[in-house]
């Protein structure tokens, strides 16, 4: 499958698509086995590219049993910016997605997506939040329109398996009424008719993790969880007992597993 778009459907005329995502050239951000991430300029303009070459059975097997999902190529992330599209959440636009070979561990792929600038990350905007609060209007907008984001993610089929603060995308100039986010770092994003639970506790035990040196009070998490289940919070602190319990232990978790990668 290879899906193009302007600039790259001329610039690729007649191109084997795969060969031509392989020489582009620019700023390398991650370079794993299997997969690397750059930024490069076509035509003055700014783009973020991802290519997979497989990563072999050894590697699948090793993630499966240890729990985890492999990444098998940029079939996730194309799957899920097309399902967030339909869904209204704000997010990278894809121009130029490919994908060759049945065999899992040896598949080739790539997807490009336009550059998102001016833009800050949550984390990074919200840094000095401890010292500086934002004003209250402002930070309840913000709160208002992740929680809004990740219900219409989770709503819509969508889990995103790293659903941290430094994965939103504020852009600039800031709206303080409006404030506009886009959701980036799809690569392990699952997409179906529904989330399960566990994946929907997840995501959102990720986001609470992350948010929690930022300054946000008892009242702004509860804030939050009004505006992403969109009903009264009693009825939510009632039937919401075991996701409460779950983002406490697994904040606990992801710290301590903070520290040791860092100590």
């Amino acid at each position: 499958m290879i899906y193009l778009e302007e600039p790259l459907r001329s610039l690729w005329a007649g191109k084997d698509a795969f060969a031509a995502a392989d020489v582009l050239q620019g700023k390398v951000l991650r370079e794993l086995e299997g997969r690397r991430t750059l930024r490069t300029e076509i035509a003055g303009r700014g783009y973020f590219v991802k290519i997979h070459h497989g990563i072999g059975w050894g590697e699948i097997v090793k993630n499966l049993l240890s729990g985890r999902l492999p990444v098998l190529g940029a079939g996730n992330e194309w799957r899920a910016l097309l399902r967030l599209k339909e869904l209204d959440v704000d997010t990278m636009h894809p121009v130029a997605f490919g994908q060759r070979g049945s065999n899992p561990a040896t598949q080739h792929s790539f997807i490009v997506t336009e550059e998102l600038a001016p833009t800050i990350s949550l984390e990074d905007f919200c840094r000095d939040w401890r010292a500086v609060p934002p004003a209250p209007t402002f930070k309840r907008a913000l709160i208002g329109k992740v929680a809004q984001m990740a219900r219409r993610m989770h709503e819509g089929g969508v889990n995103h398996r790293d659903f941290y603060i430094c994965h939103f995308l504020l852009h600039l100039p800031v709206d303080p009424l409006a404030p506009k986010l886009s959701l980036i770092d799809l690569h392990r994003a699952q997409v179906r008719s529904q989330v399960p639970r566990r994946w929907r506790d997840k995501d959102l035990a990720a986001l609470y993790f992350s948010a929690l040196d930022i300054g946000l009070t008892r009242r702004d998490f509860l804030r939050f969880l009004r505006s992403y289940f969109a009903k009264p919070l009693r009825a939510i602190l009632r039937d919401e007992t075991t996701l409460l319990d779950f983002l406490a232990q697994e904040s606990l978790r992801l710290q301590a597993r903070y520290r040791r990668k860092f100590a």
